[in-house]
């Protein structure tokens, strides 16, 4: 990719995010519209969590990864604190690779 197309994106990008903050007050979007725009930020984010919890190389990531997600998903919901929510997310995922469940 050239240094071009490089900062275009970048300036491109930049200039989304200022339209946001400068527009935030004057743009208003009907209920229905807003509604559905926080849907779709949260099946991005159901999306973005799925990909990176159940693949690894175009293929299947194995049962010990999910099962830590699912983990520290459920203490995240039960809102424990956080650094509790990753330690057992990383527990519970290493515990099952140590007995041989991938």
């Amino acid at each position: 990719m050239t240094w071009t197309a490089v900062l275009a994106l970048a300036a491109g990008t930049y200039l989304l995010r200022l339209g946001g903050i400068l527009l935030r007050d004057r743009v208003t979007m009907p209920e229905r519209l807003d509604r559905l725009v926080d849907l779709g930020a949260t099946a991005l984010l159901v999306g973005l969590v799925a990909t990176a919890a159940l693949t690894e190389s175009g293929g299947f990531a194995g049962w010990a990864r999910p099962a830590g997600v699912l983990v520290g998903g459920l203490a995240a919901w039960r809102k424990v604190p956080f650094v509790l929510v990753v330690i057992l997310a990383a527990g519970t995922t290493a515990g099952l690779r140590f007995v041989g469940v991938e």
